[in-house]
């Protein structure tokens, strides 16, 4: 277990009474050790992602120890790709995963076994047309490496979004550490919140009425990624 309160009230920037009163409905995944509270990163990357997509917009200013992030670069790195074909999530993501670059050092297999896994654990649908798989923890080693691919699905498929609309839209994530995963995962729900942005996927527009799109809007954030600094 990787987080204390005082991590999850810095990563999620809420005060601690929130995070306190999170725990004692049971409204948030925790352990209790030695009687502490304790948080599993990959956990809470999860129970934002199903269950508090409105936090995206605080999580923006992430800071990334390192190397910050920009969304668009990892959007070019996985492309942006169209009828991806099948009717349920075990169809369509071998075809996904053909679809897109695989980056050099890691196997189809495996990343398609690790997508598989964490649907089998709940859907990544998110509602309003669009799911985000990826794996429960980052399996990409090298920064250079990870992406975000968007793919169009052939037909919309039933994965059991809270919301009851069919997926039409898959963004599907490999990032390279559990802090950029979350961040990453803020950017896209955030992004879907924009009625523009979902009006951009749900006609399928060029990809470049999509970067320039995604473009202007981190423009935006970067004032705020900046104030971490």
């Amino acid at each position: 277990m990787d987080l204390k309160i005082k991590d999850l009230v810095d990563l999620l920037q809420v005060p601690e009474k929130t995070v306190r009163r999170w725990i004692k409905d049971g409204e948030i995944p925790f352990h209790e050790i030695h009687h502490q509270y304790r948080f599993n990163r990959a956990e809470i990357n999860e129970w934002i992602l199903a269950h508090k997509p409105e936090l995206a917009s605080r999580l923006l200013n992430l800071s990334i120890a390192g190397r910050p992030t920009r969304f668009l670069d990892l959007l070019r790195q996985g492309g942006i790709h169209g009828g991806v074909a099948g009717r349920t999530i075990k169809e369509i993501l071998p075809r996904a995963i053909e679809t897109i670059r695989i980056p050099k050092g890691h196997s189809k297999k495996d990343i398609l076994a690790a997508l598989m896994d964490r649907e089998e654990l709940m859907t990544t649908a998110i509602g309003r047309g669009i799911a985000i798989p990826h794996p429960r923890n980052p399996i990409i080693t090298n920064v250079e490496d990870a992406l975000v691919a968007i793919c169009f699905l052939e037909t919309p498929a039933e994965m059991g979004a809270l919301d009851g609309r069919p997926v039409h839209t898959l963004f599907l994530l490999l990032t390279d550490n559990p802090r950029r995963h979350l961040e990453v995962l803020s950017k896209i729900s955030y992004l879907c919140q924009i009625p523009e942005f979902l009006k951009l996927l749900e006609t399928r527009r060029p990809a470049t009425e999509i970067l320039n799109f995604v473009e202007t809007r981190e423009r935006e954030w970067q004032p705020l990624e900046a104030g971490t600094k």
